[in-house]
């Protein structure tokens, strides 16, 4: 069954009061939760992580960068972090070698991601032939897709990504911010799905725009919430 992740995160920072909002995803189920390598200083975002891993939850960490350097930074800060996850980044020859011996799972984003926050450019055809370059990697455990953050057949190119990465799983992340958009990405096939800013602005139709009331309703949106595929 999907996973659904939710990420402490606003315009793909991580927000000032991530730690204090932790409880709140807890005490609604919540069991994958992220945070991106920006927002917070490092210390921080320690903090964070030993928190959301004293729980019992799995921990995710989003990279964002826009050249070589910076991106083998953030998964240098994802390595020292202990995250479970490490999503984003379009590098693995830059990524690869250093999770490697880490145990830490690793989905990067297939196409051309530009900006801040990340936008998904390129032909279909293209975003597919960069998914099947990722998915040959050994040490790349599936992929992060910029699904709503790309101008064009969303559901089209979920199932044409699912394809092209040979059973490896597909997480959609990215202004995923209605019910519609939930059903889509778990009709097309996705794995799972990131759900941040409109989480925390509380735009679902749940019992209130309280955090914990929307992250019921999210999961109240999966096809079943015992069972988990694990990312």
């Amino acid at each position: 069954m999907p996973d659904f992740i939710f990420m402490l995160t606003r315009a793909d920072r991580t927000i000032p009061d991530a730690r204090d909002r932790l409880p709140e995803a807890l005490s609604a189920g919540v069991r994958d939760i992220g945070f991106k390598d920006v927002g917070l200083p490092f210390e921080e975002l320690q903090h964070l992580a030993a928190s959301i891993r004293s729980a019992g939850a799995t921990v995710y960490l989003e990279v964002v960068s826009l050249d070589p350097e910076t991106e083998a930074a953030s998964a240098r800060v994802g390595a020292e972090l202990g995250v479970d996850v490490l999503m984003g980044g379009t590098r693995p020859d830059v990524v690869l070698p250093i999770l490697a011996g880490t145990g830490i799972r690793y989905y990067p984003f297939p196409g051309k991601v530009v900006g801040h926050p990340s936008v998904l450019e390129g032909t279909p055809d293209a975003i597919v032939e960069s998914t099947r370059m990722l998915a040959g990697h050994d040490g790349v455990h599936g992929v992060d897709l910029l699904a709503y953050r790309f101008k064009g057949d969303v559901p089209g190119l979920i199932r044409r990504v699912r394809d092209a990465a040979a059973g490896k799983p597909v997480v959609a992340a990215g202004s995923i911010d209605r019910s519609e958009r939930i059903a889509t990405v778990l009709e097309a096939g996705a794995a799972g799905f990131t759900v941040g800013t409109a989480a925390l602005d509380g735009v679902f139709p749940g019992r209130s725009a309280g955090l914990a009331d929307q992250l019921a309703f999210i999961l109240e949106q999966l096809p079943s919430t015992t069972s988990r595929y694990h990312l």
